[in-house]
């Protein structure tokens, strides 16, 4: 599985990263990527900015590891206080300007919300979010109204072990798990 740690925003868009603080007085800010590798973000030559309800097309004119993190240079953002002005605002990506996967690769988004049933067809709930622990990428399914209870349970993602099948069209997928577990 491609990791591609992006979280959902709506149907056309994915959120790729954060704009967190400057970084210096001239017009640098450090970003937090959801991607991975967290470099990777910085392989698009434009983002969409997001504060609040407006979404802003802006040019990446050069960006680089700095320490643990990124730093970027936008283009018209030349200050400090330019800077200032995008702390915290989303990065986001149209969905299509994403790389194209093969079939036994999926973006996180894709997975998320997906219903999540047994191989004897019970129903665990839905996929709300996975994350990283180093050894493997894990899901968190939620139970719902419609699920055998309101558990939330901590599923690895380990294809062709416990993921039997997964079905974007339906919106399923199917595991090999004990719901005792």
């Amino acid at each position: 599985m491609t990791r591609f740690n992006t979280s959902h925003t709506d149907d056309t868009h994915v959120v790729l990263g954060k704009l967190t603080s400057p970084h210096g007085i001239k017009g640098w800010l450090k970003v937090y990527s959801y991607t991975n590798p967290m470099d990777s973000i910085l392989e698009y030559p434009e983002w969409w900015v997001r504060q609040g309800e407006t979404l802003t097309r802006m040019t990446v004119v050069q960006g680089s590891r700095q320490g643990k993190g990124l730093v970027v240079q936008l283009k018209g953002v030349d200050d400090r206080t330019a800077a200032e002005a995008l702390a915290q605002a989303d990065i986001l990506m149209p969905k299509e300007s994403l790389p194209e996967l093969s079939d036994d690769e999926y973006y996180w988004h894709e997975l998320e919300g997906l219903t999540v049933f047994t191989q004897s067809g019970e129903r665990l709930g839905q996929v709300s979010y996975l994350f990283e622990t180093g050894a493997n990428d894990v899901m968190v399914v939620r139970g719902d109204n419609d699920a055998i209870d309101k558990r939330e349970r901590l599923l690895p993602f380990l294809p062709d072990d416990v993921i039997v099948e997964i079905s974007l069209e339906d919106g399923r997928m199917v595991v090999d798990w004990d719901p005792e577990f």
